[in-house]
């Protein structure tokens, strides 16, 4: 069975009084999840605020969704 997983990859913060969030990530991290479509790379990611700030006062959170294969015992325990 196939399954959705959030890759978590970076934090940010929002700029103030601004529609803009700054996103930091570790470039290691993001090219992990590189692909490729009609002969160029790209990388896919979302950002999504945060229920609430860390302790860093960050924000918000990057991460990239990939689908992976999950056994059905592997399903029912999570």
């Amino acid at each position: 069975m196939k399954t959705y997983k959030k890759n978590y990859i970076g934090k940010g913060i929002q700029v103030p009084n601004m529609q803009i969030v700054k996103v930091t990530i570790k470039v290691a991290e993001l090219l992990k999840f590189k692909h490729e479509f009609e002969g160029n790379e790209y990388i896919t990611f979302e950002v999504a605020k945060m229920q609430k700030a860390d302790n860093y006062n960050r924000t918000h959170t990057a991460y990239v969704i990939t689908r992976e294969e999950v056994s059905e015992k592997e399903n029912k325990e999570a």
